[in-house]
């Protein structure tokens, strides 16, 4: 029953994503308010039913429940608890959920913190993040479900998490990495957001701008702590092996670097031209295929 309301959870919050990409994007177009003050309250429901969605199948871990697929292939009722909660993300199907979830707590973090935007520029922002936030929740439901039945061969017993998984710095490094990585969504949002009102000036800049900072942090410490955990459990023998993937993830950090630094300037200028403005969205590309390619190379 948990799967199936897990399921259920992650359908209804495809169908607030969906409102939330469409709607608040048409009401800043029309001018018209009502629908621009739906993005925070969509935005909220987003992020509440992803984690219902999370938290029923973290409990199908716990719970050892092998009639879930991605539980059978990934855990065992001999794990430690603490190794069966990371088993959650250790998967490719749990740790799109994770994205998911961290995607829909930036989407919230934007709704609560950014009251004081002007309306119209909040309802693009959080109208995109809403666009992105579907892509994921449809890849999800289509290709990853993470609630996929085992009926009605259910095992006795299930298989075990990769034992490089169960590991300390492994139960914190990929939502740090991924908190990172998704942060960036944000300055994403508010440079299309700049695009479509046709304003390229030095507030959406500043607007973006504590977003970014924060997304940078996450990704570097979730970058170092990955670095530690590689050459500690692979070995200095591996050590090439791990240098690549962690080069192939400081990409949309190297994008960040050149959107961080010139900050002063551009606010002394009090103009944010197209060349400026193009970072953020040559960054958003890194941040979607340096985990595909770094997870392949791993």
């Amino acid at each position: 029953m948990l799967a199936e309301l897990g399921h259920f959870a992650l359908i209804v919050a495809f169908v607030l994503a969906c409102l939330q990409g469409t709607l608040p994007l048409w009401g800043a177009w029309r001018g018209n308010s009502t629908l621009m003050l739906m993005a925070p309250a969509v935005a909220v429901g987003v992020f509440v039913f992803v984690l219902i969605a999370f938290g029923l199948l973290t409990a199908a871990f716990l719970q050892d429940d092998f009639s879930v697929k991605v539980v059978a292939s990934n855990s065992n009722s001999m794990m430690p608890p603490i190794y069966k909660f990371s088993a959650v993300w250790g998967n490719h199907e749990g740790s799109l959920l994770l994205w998911i979830l961290i995607l829909s707590g930036w989407m919230l973090a934007v709704a609560q913190f950014s009251r004081g935007l002007p309306l119209t520029v909040l309802a693009r922002v959080l109208g995109v993040m809403g666009l992105v936030a579907i892509g994921f929740i449809a890849f999800s439901l289509l290709t990853s479900n993470p609630f996929e039945r085992l009926l009605p061969g259910v095992p006795a017993e299930g298989q075990d998490l990769n034992p490089l998984l169960q590991d300390p710095g492994l139960i914190i490094h990929p939502p740090l990495l991924y908190m990172g990585y998704v942060g960036f969504s944000v300055p994403f949002a508010f440079a299309i957001a700049a695009l479509m009102a046709g304003r390229l000036d030095a507030a959406w800049a500043r607007w973006s701008r504590p977003w970014t900072n924060v997304a940078w942090g996450f990704l570097s410490l979730g970058i170092m702590l990955g670095s530690w955990w590689a050459y500690y459990e692979l070995g200095w023998a591996a050590g090439g092996f791990g240098i690549r993937m962690k080069m192939l993830r400081l990409w949309p950090g190297w994008w960040a670097r050149h959107w961080c630094i010139p900050w002063r300037s551009r606010k002394n200028a009090g103009y944010s031209g197209p060349g400026r403005c193009s970072l953020p969205l040559r960054r958003s590309p890194c941040r979607y295929w340096a985990p595909s390619w770094s997870a392949r190379v791993f």
